[in-house]
């Protein structure tokens, strides 16, 4: 094996690493993404703020009565 076709070999080597990363980085950030939008669907998370609606809204209902 001559050395411009090992240097060939290590330059494609390290492409493919750079390309593997970068693939893994929008991976976990899509995943991130899907996870959030999940939880926003399913109401997990944190409460809605009722800072901008009126009085008596989004109190709790008495079924009881």
């Amino acid at each position: 094996m001559d050395i411009m076709s090992m240097v060939s070999s290590l330059l494609a080597m390290q492409a493919g690493n750079t390309q593997q990363q970068v693939a893994t980085t929008i991976l976990k950030s899509n995943l991130d993404a899907e996870k959030s939008s999940v939880l926003t669907l399913l109401g997990a998370g944190n409460p809605p703020s009722l800072a901008n609606v009126g009085a008596g809204i989004g109190g709790n209902v008495n079924v009881a009565a």
